[in-house]
């Protein structure tokens, strides 16, 4: 009795860890994501709460461009995980350990911040890997990036691309500028510290940079599976 009832709750538990994670995955397909672990501890810590979801198409481009530029160069290529960028990462670490390089790609960050908890820990990183293979076989390029411009911190109770470009620049996230698209994007690495209004000249040389490869991303075609 004991056994059978051991072997059921395994069952349950399998069934429960590997179909209530395609069933999320599948509604937020369609649906905006509700809130966020991440949101919901930083309201607790006191930050408030701005967001306002708009879809990919009133986003501007020069945004897409400049993200993809700055996190994710390969995200049209790879499949969730890009093992070039992995393997820069894991000798930088071992090269430079005070300095830690992260190798996550755009899904990568996606599904950790739609799905999961900030808090880095292995059971973290395997749920985090299952969440990238569904929403890249499930979501697709497009919904993914839509739903990361829409969910990703952008300041002190700031989320999303239409909340950040009305906090920092007075406008909609459609009529960013380059030059507006590229500072948010420099500050997606570091958003409760690192201002894009009022950027600091390091934040103005790293916009620079971004602008740049926005441009190239354009050039190239780097965003094509996007827009």
């Amino acid at each position: 009795m004991i056994g059978r009832v051991f072997r059921w709750t395994v069952l349950l538990i399998v069934l429960v860890g590997l179909a209530g994670p395609i069933v999320a995955v599948a509604i937020y397909r369609f649906a905006p994501p509700p809130l966020t672990f991440l949101m919901v501890e930083r309201m607790v810590e006191g930050h408030g709460f701005d967001r306002r979801w708009v879809p990919l198409s009133r986003i501007s481009p020069q945004l897409v461009r400049s993200v993809i530029g700055a996190e994710d160069a390969r995200f049209c290529e790879h499949h969730g995980f890009d093992w070039i960028a992995i393997r820069k990462a894991i000798t930088h670490n071992e090269q430079r350990p005070g300095r830690v390089r992260g190798g996550s790609t755009i899904s990568q960050q996606t599904a950790k911040n739609v799905f999961l908890w900030p808090q880095r820990n292995w059971v973290r990183k395997g749920l985090e890997t299952w969440f990238t293979v569904l929403i890249e076989a499930l979501w697709g390029k497009a919904r993914i990036m839509e739903v990361y411009l829409n969910s990703i911190e952008w300041g002190p109770g700031v989320y999303g691309a239409e909340a950040a470009a009305q906090a920092n620049f007075n406008v909609s996230a459609a009529r960013l500028s380059p030059a507006q698209a590229a500072r948010l994007a420099a500050i997606i690495p570091k958003p409760l510290s690192w201002k894009a209004a009022r950027p600091g000249p390091y934040i103005q040389r790293r916009g620079g940079h971004i602008a740049a490869a926005a441009g190239t991303v354009r050039r190239d075609g780097l965003a094509d599976c996007v827009l």
